[in-house]
């Protein structure tokens, strides 16, 4: 594979809202250290993200130390939540999961979001990722939890699988939409100096001081066709997708990853297959 490397790290501090790039992070069991800790559900208990709304693209979550979180959106003033006091936790359907999850004490903090998508949400805190969510046990080993991400710890990108893809892109029914920013894909960590696609093939890898098991591909959903920035949809990449990464009935761009041990991820990390 060559001299690959940890190009960036992406810690998304609330599920669906824009991401912050640090240059180092903690990986814990669940997944990065202040990773999709918090979420919005609506009024029946399921989470809202941007398959739902796509505005929350634009709101921004900065991760304060303690685990609160400083939310602030286009046209809006900021808001900063802090982490609720153990209290009552209520029932929250992520997918096909059922969890608990702890409301935001912050009355403030629910009118601002519901404010902002001009819809009636919530924001709940996971409390504690040790316990409140199984990773899906088709792919898990016993005892390994994840956060409010969609199904895995961490999510797994390379550059040059993404420039294969707007090569793809490029040549489609719908070029004038690429090439594509990994932002797209909102992946937790980005591999460089490798070659396309070559992440299909790896089961271990190790990223600096941490060693991760490969628990599957990521199956691909209309958040790809999202432009991070204006909101407005399109058709790509699932359209190339469909025609070029189509694996199980799912589109698939990345690998899902699943922590082996603790320690610290840096960007410049080398990153060594080790199955």
């Amino acid at each position: 594979m060559g001299n690959a490397l940890l190009r960036s790290i992406h810690v998304h501090p609330v599920k669906a809202f824009r991401g912050l790039a640090p240059r180092e992070a903690a990986v814990e069991p669940w997944g990065l250290a202040g990773d999709r800790r918090w979420v919005l559900i609506d009024d029946g208990g399921k989470v809202v993200t941007q398959r739902q709304q796509p505005r929350l693209a634009t709101a921004a979550a900065e991760l304060l130390p303690g685990g609160g979180v400083r939310l602030s959106a286009p046209g809006m003033t900021p808001v900063t939540v802090s982490v609720p006091e153990r209290s009552l936790a209520v029932p929250v359907e992520i997918f096909r999961d059922k969890v608990e999850a702890v409301p935001a004490d912050d009355a403030a903090a629910h009118a601002w979001c519901s404010t902002y998508l001009g819809a009636d949400v919530r924001l709940v805190y996971m409390d504690d990722p040790a316990t409140r969510r199984p990773v899906d046990p088709e792919y898990a080993l016993p005892g390994e939890t994840v956060s409010f991400a969609d199904g895995y710890p961490l999510l797994l990108t390379t550059t040059a699988s993404l420039d294969a893809l707007n090569s793809l892109i490029s040549q489609g029914a719908h070029a004038q939409e690429g090439p594509l920013p990994m932002n797209r894909f909102r992946p937790n960590v980005v591999v460089s100096d490798t070659t396309a696609w070559a992440e299909d093939d790896w089961t271990r890898v190790a990223i600096g001081e941490v060693s991760f098991r490969v628990a599957k591909t990521c199956g691909r959903c209309v958040v790809t066709t999202t432009d991070q920035d204006t909101t407005e949809r399109g058709k790509e990449p699932l359209f190339t997708l469909g025609r070029h990464r189509r694996l199980g009935g799912k589109l698939v761009f990345g690998q899902n990853l699943v922590p082996e041990s603790r320690g610290t991820i840096r960007v410049g990390d080398p990153v060594t297959v080790l199955g």
